[in-house]
């Protein structure tokens, strides 16, 4: 897709992959067809890399960082085409949107991998975040995603920075949210988390 996303057609698709453009229709009945099923494909993925870090690890800030981590690693050998799709990606009304209808499906496959690394850790997580923070994860795994397109450094180096920097700060955010003081701001927080999650189950 070095021509970007809007301007490859499936023509030129399956030329590069050297099939007949009827077959490349047969299985995908268009780019949008496609672009999901790498969404697919990649979670895939991730989920062999992650599943053997679930089992033995309980901490909470290792099962995260460990999993955020593996989502960029496991699509690094794809970092070249991901920046020639991300206008489609990010446009609200493409189909190919992740925060859209027809990417639900994925979507709450995603959000149920980050309940099972909350669930599965020692943390002492307060029921009501418990329950939004799949959410939050699956938010945050998107935000570390589009910066790591954008990310021209050897190896992709900043952005495991990053990473190793926010899950840092997000481990210390919840162990703070337990204080009697925060409890209001917490509240705060959820309900609005709410409202995105009503969102994305509207969409």
């Amino acid at each position: 897709m070095s021509r970007g996303y809007e301007k490859t057609t499936m023509r030129m698709i399956a030329d590069r992959a050297g099939v007949n453009v009827a077959l490349s229709y047969h299985y995908f009945p268009s780019k949008e067809h496609l672009v999901l099923d790498f969404y697919r494909h990649t979670h895939e993925l991730h989920r062999e890399v992650i599943d053997p870090l679930l089992a033995r690890e309980k901490d909470f800030g290792a099962r995260l960082r460990g999993t955020i981590r593996a989502i960029v690693v496991t699509c690094e050998p794809f970092h070249a085409v991901a920046g020639s799709i991300f206008s489609s990606v990010a446009n609200p009304v493409s189909p190919v949107n992740p925060f859209g209808a027809t990417a639900r499906p994925l979507r709450d496959k995603v959000i149920g991998m980050y309940a099972e690394v909350v669930s599965g850790s020692n943390a002492k997580i307060p029921a009501d975040m418990a329950a939004e923070l799949p959410l939050l994860l699956w938010l945050y795994q998107m935000g570390i995603l589009y910066f790591w397109i954008f990310d021209r450094s050897p190896g992709r180096l900043r952005t495991l920075e990053v990473i190793d920097q926010t899950t840092d700060l997000i481990v210390r955010l919840i162990s703070l949210a337990n204080l009697p003081v925060l409890r209001g701001s917490r509240r705060r927080v959820l309900s609005l988390v709410r409202s995105i999650a009503e969102g994305t189950r509207a969409a």
